[in-house]
């Protein structure tokens, strides 16, 4: 087991590698993913919470048989340590995995941690792995995806019905990070999510205009995505009631990845949700022409945004996915 330099390329080009393989095996229908999205995921994590990576060479040079990053959440949910730990299909079977989820499980009892999570696809090896180790599943998570070349005409359609229950509110967009005069507005709509569903036991995230600047457009900044916000602005007041963002990797530009989409609990009841929504499409037929597909992911409970997307067109693609849930303290005593 050796810490990972997240300065070392090619280690991390020998870890991407690895994730590639595992994914082809454990999840073909996973969008693709490339080298240089994937640093930015290994080096920054989930808005930058502190971190850590380890992993286990191979016999051959520049070759990673098993690795796992280690987030550290900070300031909510600080007895917890979010895992993504991943073997070689070549090398499975031969503890690997086990001697993984015990090194992490010691990491996260030195950081103060009594509780790991994660995510395990319905059904894979992975779930099997986690239930054995002892995790209870939570919350499934579904990934539906939209084709493209089936929305022409159906998008207007659905752009005109959501307006004309939105009367008084107005549209603004914005590419990258979030503009200082709006850091405050896009906290809000981040904290409008903390009503989704939610496990048991997670503390919801609460958001300020310098985390959105710190942690968000920090992430933002280190990354080649091009990233597409769209707003529904209350004419009255001025305040932003809906947020959609996508995300485009311009080495794979035929997959849009769908983000944030919000509303405020007092806006809700306008259709702004479809609104921003399909306006998003428009916008993008537009910027991003390559474009075949865009991936989304709900919880299954969801019935609003789940309904919203199937509107649209979206299906669902794949296996739902689980939150796993494992004691620190059941993994050092195994």
């Amino acid at each position: 087991m050796q810490p990972l330099d997240l300065a070392d390329a090619g280690m991390i080009r020998a870890c991407y590698e690895t994730h590639v393989a595992a994914m082809a095996a454990d999840d073909p229908f996973e969008p693709p993913v490339s080298l240089a999205i994937f640093t930015v995921r290994l080096r920054a994590g989930s808005f930058e919470p502190p971190r850590e990576a380890w992993y286990v060479p191979s016999e051959a040079d520049g070759v990673v048989a098993a690795w796992y990053q280690a987030e550290f959440p900070d300031p909510e949910n600080r007895d917890r340590v979010w895992l993504t730990l991943t073997v070689h299909p070549a090398r499975r079977r031969a503890g690997l995995g086990t001697a993984l989820l015990r090194h992490a499980a010691e990491r996260a009892a030195a950081a103060g941690r009594a509780i790991i999570d994660g995510g395990v696809r319905e059904g894979s090896g992975g779930e099997a792995f986690a239930l054995r180790a002892g995790a209870t599943l939570g919350q499934a998570e579904v990934r539906r995806v939209l084709d493209v070349a089936k929305i022409p005409g159906s998008i207007a359609r659905l752009r005109e019905s959501a307006a004309r229950a939105a009367g008084g509110y107005s549209l603004a967009r914005w590419t990258g990070v979030t503009p200082d005069d709006r850091l405050d507005q896009v906290a809000s709509l981040h904290n409008a999510l903390n009503d989704a569903p939610m496990d048991p036991g997670l503390e919801a995230t609460a958001w300020t205009a310098e985390r959105v600047r710190d942690r968000i457009n920090g992430r933002i900044a280190r990354s080649p995505s091009r990233r597409y916000s769209l707003a529904a602005v209350h004419d009255a007041s001025g305040e932003m009631a809906a947020l959609t963002v996508v995300s485009v990797d311009p080495a794979i530009p035929d997959w849009g990845h769908q983000l944030i989409t919000a509303v405020t609990r007092r806006h809700r009841g306008h259709r702004l949700g479809m609104l921003t929504k399909a306006a998003m499409m428009d916008w993008l037929a537009e910027a991003e022409p390559a474009m075949r597909r865009i991936e989304t992911w709900n919880a299954a409970s969801n019935r609003y945004m789940i309904a919203v997307n199937e509107e649209l067109g979206y299906e669902v693609w794949g296996q739902p996915y689980r939150s796993a849930e494992l004691p620190v303290s059941a993994v050092r005593q195994s």
